[in-house]
């Protein structure tokens, strides 16, 4: 799975490291609503492709989801810092327009 790295120079791996490393601690470092299961950007640091269309559960199972992940956050993280901060969409990161 990993034979493209061996064409790769010293600080061509260095530079590969690096990005992975960056990407993972983005993630490890995201909090509220930033942390999230889809990460295309992690995804893609990867060298196998990540099919373009997903399967997204239905909102009754997606809410029940959400809860059981927030709930197992309280068990495996019950130290960890709260916050009050609504999801507020950054541009070029929101729902695509309906209408368009």
């Amino acid at each position: 799975m990993d034979e493209d790295l061996e064409s790769l120079s010293r600080d061509g791996l260095l530079d590969e490291v690096r990005k992975l490393r960056a990407a993972i601690r983005a993630h490890r470092d995201s909090t509220g609503h930033d942390l999230c299961w889809h990460q295309p950007a992690l995804w893609n640091l990867l060298p196998e492709a990540v099919a373009a269309h997903i399967a997204v559960p239905e909102w009754p199972q997606f809410m029940r989801g959400c809860v059981r992940y927030r709930l197992s956050l309280d068990e495996q993280a019950p130290e960890a810092r709260r916050q009050a901060i609504e999801f507020e969409e950054r541009a070029g990161q929101g729902r695509p327009d309906p209408a368009a």
